[in-house]
């Protein structure tokens, strides 16, 4: 059955109707603004693009820009790239602190420039522009037609994934409630899920068939999670071990990889580009307090990160050779992978850390998969190109960043740079409950986190900003997955449906009703195809557009 969306409060129509009168004028612009000149930026490296170009302030929409920036670059109608602008102030521009200190006179330095730059650039990020530039800068009063406008842009995905919007295929098969669910990384045929059942079982979404049931744990399979080279699946279980599988046969590889004391909560692979030759590695998390390293070709434990006080809740493994950890005794703990050694503690939660989300997860996850579908022939090739694409993700101002998002029971979020700094860069506030899943669009622009107060919210990925509250689900939600191309979310809740969102709108795009209960998990396939869902009704949901 449908949900049906709650009436809104009068506090939600009166701030509508206020919005109404506000909005009634807003698209009306001046056209006696004359012109304004603009300079764009490259949001990865920092560097200019083209000269500053004058153009009217009526003009001025993004659709405009994009035609301006493509023309500069030189791309044809063919090429075309989407892009998304925001506004770099004059005084928050690291990458160019250089020219703004020369603008200052060469008495003060260019190191003056670039410090200013700097420290103000951490208080001030840029400012988006959705829709106009005399909306967003002029009539706000962040510049005057007289000041030149330094624009950075940032590309969008080329390609647009559809929203789903049926039920393709609903698959029985398990026993009992279904935990977990993951698409492989190359394609949207194939996906696993765990179950309660003591199986994890791998699907035909082409067909709607199941192919393999992975027997072996004895207990609820807890995490599963696909390899980045799509080799090997690994299980993590109640019954305190870690599985290797092979999702060609459905056999298991090797025996079980026992050494944890209590239940197996989370697991990470090692990022393809920085996997040794033929020695893929992959961390697990315990309620034991530790988290375990281990060799997969060797089937041993290679190190044992100890050093948390109660279980850990999550772990996930960062493309720069560290590993982030969330715990329930209220900290989160970066590691060296080299040698297992403690980097940082990030202490702010006043509760449990459910869950932690980094900038990066989709390109290791996707390793040298990308939408194309087109693999490398030799593990060199497929390796740089693995490097290739996390560098391009995670450059920002022409430094390598991964950013860090943390979900917990005291209904804060916190947004986090470790690699700089054991302050965090925003305390996200907002939700009304215990906040149990985060995740960063692919793009790395937007966090989507999703709460037991029966919404979802979106915020800004640079800054923490709140954006949006997404309002439909009438019980908590359990868990959220972006599209590919970061412009639709999709959302699991505890009232039995899943609902599609567009994230620029922050409207509801489809409501999929169908499963008979409690629905706990939900992945979106890297290639944008197919949403694959599972929960206490036993049954794998397959849907596509």
């Amino acid at each position: 059955m449908a949900t049906v969306q709650p009436p809104p409060s009068k506090k939600q129509r009166t701030a509508t109707a206020f919005k109404a009168r506000e909005q009634q004028d807003i698209d009306a612009i001046p056209d006696n603004l004359g012109s304004i000149r603009v300079q764009f930026y490259d949001h990865a490296t920092g560097q200019t693009t083209g000269p500053s170009v004058s153009i009217p302030v009526a003009d001025a929409s993004v659709k405009n820009l994009e035609l301006l920036l493509n023309t500069l670059q030189g791309n044809d109608d063919a090429e075309r790239i989407p892009y998304r602008f925001s506004l770099l102030l004059d005084d928050q521009d690291g990458g160019h602190g250089k020219d703004h200190g020369k603008d200052q006179g060469k008495d003060q330095g260019k190191d003056q420039g670039k410090d200013q730059g700097k420290d103000q650039g951490k208080e001030r990020p840029p400012t988006d522009i959705p829709a106009h530039i005399y909306q967003s800068v002029l009539r706000s009063g962040l510049k005057t037609a007289e000041d030149c406008i330094n624009l950075q842009y940032t590309p969008q995905a080329v390609f647009r994934v559809k929203a789903v919007s049926r039920c393709s295929a609903s698959i029985a098969g398990h026993g009992e409630a279904i935990l977990a669910t993951q698409f492989s990384p190359a394609s949207s045929s194939k996906m696993v899920s765990g179950s309660g059942d003591s199986t994890a079982r791998i699907w035909d979404c082409e067909t709607g068939t199941p192919m393999h049931t992975l027997k072996g744990h004895t207990s609820w399979v807890l995490a599963v999670s696909w390899s980045p080279d799509n080799r090997r699946i690994v299980t993590g279980s109640m019954d305190n071990s870690v599985r290797v599988w092979d999702p060609m046969t459905g056999k298991a590889v090797g025996s079980p990889m026992k050494g944890h004391t209590k239940w197996v909560t989370s697991l990470a692979w090692e990022p393809y580009h920085t996997q040794a030759s033929g020695e893929p590695r992959v961390a697990s998390a315990s309620k034991d307090a530790t988290v375990r390293i281990w060799n997969v070709t060797l089937q041993r434990v290679e190190i044992v990160l100890s050093g948390h006080r109660s279980c850990v809740s999550c772990v996930k493994w960062g493309g720069t050779g560290y590993l982030y950890t969330a715990s329930h005794d209220k900290s989160v703990k970066v590691w060296r992978a080299a040698d297992g050694t403690l980097a940082h503690t990030l202490s702010a939660h006043a509760h449990w850390v459910n869950h932690l989300a980094l900038s990066t997860d989709f390109v290791l996850r996707t390793g040298y998969h990308d939408h194309m579908g087109q693999v490398p022939a030799t593990e060199d090739e497929r390796r740089a190109m693995a490097k290739r694409r996390f560098l391009t993700a995670a450059t920002t101002g022409g430094e390598v960043v991964e950013r860090l998002v943390t979900a917990s029971d005291d209904f804060t979020m916190y947004l986090w740079e470790p690699s700089k700094a054991t302050k965090p860069l925003a305390r996200m506030l907002g939700h009304q409950k215990q906040v149990n899943h985060v995740t960063f669009s692919p793009d790395g622009l937007y966090i989507a986190s999703a709460a037991f107060d029966n919404h979802v919210k979106l915020w800004n990925a640079r800054d923490g900003k709140f954006i949006t509250t997404l309002r439909g689900h009438v019980a908590p939600v359990y868990q959220c997955a972006f599209s590919a191309d970061s412009r639709l979310l999709v959302s699991a809740s505890k009232d039995t449906t899943l609902k599609v969102w567009e994230v620029r709108t922050g409207k509801l795009s489809v409501d999929l009703p169908g499963h008979q209960d409690e629905v706990y998990a939900v992945d979106w396939s890297p290639d944008g195809e197919r949403v694959g869902s599972g929960g206490k009704d036993r049954a794998i949901k397959i849907w596509r557009h």
